[in-house]
């Protein structure tokens, strides 16, 4: 969603004259909208004061590692001054760049990869322009103690972030903290951007209200609780009327361009945002540039790109990790292999045939979690099939064996695919690998998820996995083709974890 400037935040005393003049319904929705954005500026405060204790402590941390505790001057001497002062400029320095980045910039706190990404740029700018003066004005200062501060702050602010953020979504699932929505435009368009809102439990969005164009409905239904349609003219007065913090467009609404700048006048000097959502169907925002020219506003979408230096990156990160997760996994490993030779005396692994990038076959490997003629059952399983759309699945297939319960439940049947990442037929993190009769049935647009390597996890493995529609899967998987970003990695990675450990639509 793209978001248009067009509120004035009134001073606290301009504020309680204006709503003293009001109706009291709308005096009392004025108010309540002065109370939503009470929290969001208590919370900047609180990641402000969180970012200063943060960074202050890690430099403190990093001082005390390279000179020993003892080192914290007590004394008045040159070097202990000097090293005071330095530090100093560390902790100002790295403040400065989290402002001048936008880490708490209201649109950006909570997000999740967003924040941290300007965590890191800020951090890693901030050392690499100190650094740079450090060297110019001939500073000493011992690199250790330079280099240790950076990674440990960098991890600090990360960790603190996160664990803001993980109250936030906590607070936002009871419908605290959130923003009062009001979603305007035709019927299809609104549906589709309430029910957005309400599956994404950091959408930071509370919808009360739709204002429909083109139909004579009095409920939008698409999302998980129903939503009262408000009308379909008048947007600013019904507005006032719910207290809303902000007006969604959705899609084209009807009047156009006309439509969106009125809107934008008549909302001048209120409280409410207004904020247009993106018709560009998945396209992720590093994609989406502005470029304007007088008097026309152009967005650029690049093209996805599937060679060149970002793939290198993401090579070099699957070899590292897939190979000290074989290393630190590997008596696990030797765990699970031993009960499975146990229950029935068969092989430990299951190979099978699966379709990697640009249609290249290779044989994938897995735990074994079903009895040896899995294979030879599976026509006459054909009729129960509970999957969607190309993929086969069954709640409590008969031919699960005891320990495949166990370990399909956590997806640790997956865990031998770390080889497949090593040698280069799978990437950690991709599309589902497909079997080969599920690619000869894919419609056209569908075969670019084959654009890239299969991954370990994906998408589809923290967005509900077998639960998930086979048109949703796919529609997860080409976004995740075009899209992708190392960042975007790692936050699945991350998500994957903890996915294992609370497992949904895993069977």
């Amino acid at each position: 969603m793209t978001e248009v400037k067009s509120r004035t935040l009134f001073p606290g005393f301009f504020r309680q004259h204006i709503s003293a003049g009001l109706a009291p319904d709308v005096r009392e929705h004025t108010m309540r909208q002065a109370s939503e954005r009470v929290w969001a500026r208590n919370y900047r405060i609180r990641l402000r004061l969180t970012d200063v204790a943060t960074i202050m402590f890690a430099v403190t941390i990093a001082f005390s590692m390279r000179f020993g505790i003892e080192a914290i001057p007590a004394s008045t001497r040159i070097e202990d001054a000097s090293y005071l002062l330095i530090s100093a400029t560390i902790v100002v320095a790295w403040l400065v760049a989290l402002i001048a980045f936008g880490v708490h910039d209201s649109r950006v706190i909570g997000v999740g990869a967003s924040e941290y990404k300007r965590i890191v740029n800020a951090s890693a700018t901030a050392f690499g322009l100190l650094a740079i003066v450090f060297l110019l004005l001939n500073v000493d200062i011992a690199r250790g103690y330079f280099l240790l501060a950076l990674p440990l702050g960098t991890v600090s602010l990360l960790t603190a972030h996160w664990l803001w953020r993980r109250w936030l979504v906590s607070q936002r699932t009871l419908d605290h903290y959130l923003c009062r929505a009001l979603v305007v435009g035709e019927l299809d368009d609104v549906g589709y951007v309430i029910r957005q809102i309400q599956q994404k439990s950091g959408a930071a969005y509370n919808v009360v209200g739709a204002v429909v164009s083109d139909s004579d409905t009095h409920t939008v239904t698409t999302g998980q609780k129903p939503v009262p349609v408000l009308g379909s003219r008048d947007v600013p007065q019904i507005a006032r009327n719910v207290g809303a913090d902000t007006v969604i467009i959705a899609g084209k609404p009807k009047g156009g361009a006309n439509f969106i700048r009125n809107l934008g006048w008549q909302l001048e000097g209120t409280a409410t945002d207004l904020v247009l959502a993106s018709q560009l169907t998945d396209v992720a925002g590093p994609r989406i540039h502005f470029r304007p020219v007088e008097g026309l506003p152009l967005i650029h979408v690049e093209i996805p790109q599937f060679e060149g230096g970002k793939h290198v990156l993401k090579r070099a990160f699957d070899v590292v990790a897939s190979g000290v997760g074989l290393i630190v996994l590997a008596p696990m490993f030797l765990a699970i292999a031993v009960f499975i030779k146990l229950e029935d005396g068969g092989p430990v692994f299951f190979r099978q045939e699966r379709v990697g990038r640009n249609q290249r076959t290779f044989t994938m490997l897995k735990f074994r979690s079903m009895v040896t003629t899995a294979e030879r059952d599976l026509a006459k399983l054909v009729e129960k099939n509970q999957g969607n759309g190309l993929l086969f699945k069954i709640k409590d297939d008969p031919r699960v064996t005891a320990v495949g319960r166990v370990i399909r439940k956590y997806s640790l049947d997956e865990f031998p695919q770390l080889w497949n990442v090593l040698i280069g037929e799978m990437s950690l993190v991709g599309p589902r690998p497909p079997l080969p009769r599920e690619v000869e049935s894919y419609e056209s647009h569908v075969h670019r998820r084959l654009y890239i390597k299969p991954g370990l996890t994906g998408m589809w493995q923290v967005n509900g996995r077998s639960d998930l529609s086979w048109d949703e899967s796919v529609r997860l998987d080409l976004y995740y083709v075009e899209n992708w970003s190392l960042t975007g990695d790692l936050m699945i990675v991350w998500r994957t974890l903890r996915v294992l450990l609370k497992p949904v639509g895993a069977y």
